[in-house]
């Protein structure tokens, strides 16, 4: 079984990945949904889950842009350039998971009031629903992808040359390798 590389990124460097790269986005995004449930329900009556759910909006804006800005010269052009995605199942993965970004800056910008700045809350509210919406179902298609094993698709990893066996790794030479899980 092989894995792709969204996954053998956040198994590198642990834990820190997988906090910086998941944990961090998803507890933001789900404060940003449980908080929003409760001010749909009654908006006026718990003025700090507003400020909570404003907060974490925002943040989760900020954290999506050093995510995007990191992942596409250290992950996306060095996989594109070599040719290195494992399959579809790969692109997929990586794709949904920089593009769920998107809506999480977009909500951040809301939350500042530099999109839609003269829009009725009420209309506010609504986009910030729909921002959520589309991260939620874009970051679960990279989850989902991101664990799927590329060689149901065909993926089979290139036969290493002897140089490339005998010299030491770097840390991110992981990310172009197959990993065998047993």
């Amino acid at each position: 079984m092989y894995s792709t590389h969204y996954m053998d990124l956040l198994m590198q460097n642990s834990p820190w990945n997988l906090i910086l790269f998941m944990a961090i986005p998803v507890i933001l995004a789900e404060t940003i949904a449980i908080t929003e449930l409760f001010l749909l329900k009654s908006p006026n009556a718990y003025p700090m889950l507003s400020k909570v759910n404003h907060i974490a909006g925002v943040l989760a804006g900020l954290a999506f842009v050093g995510i995007i800005i990191y992942f596409i010269p250290n992950v996306i052009i060095p996989l594109a350039t070599a040719g290195e995605f494992r399959t579809w199942i790969d692109v997929v993965a990586i794709f949904s998971y920089i593009l769920a970004g998107i809506p999480m800056i977009l909500l951040a910008l809301l939350n500042l009031k530099l999109l839609f700045r003269k829009v009725i809350e009420q209309k506010r509210t609504t986009y910030a629903i729909l921002l959520l919406a589309a991260f939620l179902v874009l970051s679960h298609i990279a989850m989902i992808f991101g664990m799927v094993d590329p060689g149901i698709a065909g993926y089979k990893p290139k036969a290493k040359s002897f140089s490339e066996v005998q010299a030491p790794t770097h840390h991110m030479d992981s990310m172009h390798e197959g990993h065998h899980h047993h």
